[in-house]
């Protein structure tokens, strides 16, 4: 599973961003229960989710700050 672009994390709402946040933040919270009760079978998908959140993350401050630049 590639990392996804951060081009096609600019694309989407606002509503969608924070949809995928809040989706992103509940997988990382199954997969930090997963590893400490030792069923976590695929561990490369823990990295490419804090990643995600991390790139959708920093697209939601970028808007954030554009909005309060311009006021």
């Amino acid at each position: 599973m590639a990392f996804s672009e951060i081009a096609e994390v600019r694309k989407l709402t606002d509503s969608e961003l924070t949809e995928q946040i809040s989706g992103t933040r509940r997988e990382l919270f199954d997969l930090r229960f997963q590893r400490a009760t030792s069923r976590l079978e695929t561990p490369h998908r823990f990295r490419h989710a804090r990643v995600k959140l991390a790139q959708l993350l920093t697209v939601q401050q970028e808007r954030s700050r554009s909005a309060t630049a311009t006021l």
